[in-house]
């Protein structure tokens, strides 16, 4: 499986926590997406021979975009890369945007999925991320968006300053009255340079509360569970049939094209990323030269990653799979560093395949990251 990721970044307002690369003035819009279409041209060789079954529109806010835009992003791609019979084409979306003509004409377009970024059905919590919808949009779009669409996911975040546990139910039991398949949750972060950090140190907004961050996690995890929601990464829960197939990629290191400022892209011995600056990007792009740096990877960053993103899901860490790829003295390494996670029961051994417990699941990317190999003795 290989995918293309699609870099809009262009927003109607800057979240205060988002360090994402984006720019609110649309001045440039349509010379971006020339550019972006361009650059799609000049990586087609980078997939030749790979079947693309996903294709995902991120951001930024991709729905800022009129639907004729994004199906001619989508006839790029098909003129020139072998695409699957059946993609999974996802746009994520603000509820803002989502009105019931622009639902319907995406239905009528090749996108099939949307993900849309609700963070919060609660007007005081939208206002302090600076969000640009409000609860009654968020409520709204997906009432609409659930008619014509099967395959939906919506984002909610907790972590919020002043968001206590009885809200933060509430918000999980608005998005299941929905019968939503998938739901992507992430706890707040404080990034650098962002707005919230600024208001953080001059004590207009209360910094996070880590422990009530891990509260919510839990009540998040068990919540779903009982709904038949499947755990199956750590930010994310879907019914069985709608796991993301994108995300799903990235996670089990298979190859992918990132396209437009700031996009990553992988292809199993290399990273690279393109530069996050609108105007360099373009004028690259013009003069058709790709404005990346790319990264080999070691063979121990490429340990270090299957780590990372293994532990992060319900398919684990396959210790046959470390001997195969890496060699038995990685495997050997990974076993002796695992055992004390094993005897705190925040990791556990089921057969060859190493998993987080459900206790470990919060910190699973602090456990990853110890079990990093630095130097093999």
């Amino acid at each position: 499986m290989s995918g293309i990721y699609i870099h809009i970044p262009f927003c109607k307002k800057a979240c205060h926590y988002c360090d994402f690369h984006f720019s609110t003035n649309l001045k440039k819009k349509k010379v971006m997406l020339d550019a972006i279409a361009e650059e799609l041209r000049l990586r087609k060789l980078e997939m030749q021979g790979k079947e693309i079954q996903t294709l995902y529109f991120g951001g930024g806010t991709p729905s800022i975009l009129g639907v004729a835009e994004i199906i001619e992003l989508i006839e790029t791609v098909n003129d020139n890369y072998a695409v699957s019979t059946k993609p999974e084409i996802t746009l994520e979306a603000n509820p803002d945007d989502l009105t019931k003509d622009l639902i319907i004409q995406l239905s009528n377009s090749p996108i099939n999925r949307l993900s849309i970024g609700v963070q919060s059905f609660f007007d005081e919590d939208l206002k302090l991320m600076n969000r640009a919808h409000n609860s009654r949009e968020a409520e709204s779009s997906i009432k609409t968006a659930m008619d014509y669409f099967k395959n939906l996911s919506v984002d909610l975040i907790y972590g919020i300053p002043g968001l206590s546990n009885d809200r933060w139910i509430e918000n999980i039991e608005k998005a299941l009255s929905f019968d939503i398949p998938h739901i992507s949750s992430y706890a707040l972060t404080v990034e650098p340079k962002t707005a919230l950090e600024k208001f953080i140190q001059k004590g207009i907004v209360e910094d996070v509360d880590d422990e009530l961050v891990q509260e919510q996690f839990h009540i998040l995890v068990n919540r779903l569970k009982k709904e038949g929601f499947i755990h199956y990464e750590t930010s994310n829960f879907g019914k069985a049939g709608f796991f993301s197939q994108n995300n799903t990629a990235y996670w089990q290191g298979k190859h992918y094209l990132g396209i437009g400022p700031s996009a990553h892209s992988y292809d199993g011995e290399s990273r690279s990323w393109n530069i996050r600056n609108n105007s360099k990007y373009i004028k690259a792009i013009s003069e058709s030269r790709l404005p990346l740096e790319k990264e080999v990877l070691t063979k121990k960053d490429r340990y270090n990653e299957h780590i990372m993103t293994g532990l992060r899901t319900i398919w684990g860490v396959s210790l046959d799979e470390i001997n195969t790829y890496f060699g038995p003295e990685y495997a050997r390494y990974l076993l002796d560093h695992s055992e004390k996670y094993i005897k705190k029961e925040l990791l556990y051994l089921k057969g060859e395949t190493l998993r987080a417990t459900k206790k470990g699941k919060f910190l699973v990317d602090g456990i990853a990251a110890d079990l990093f190999l630095l130097n093999l003795k």
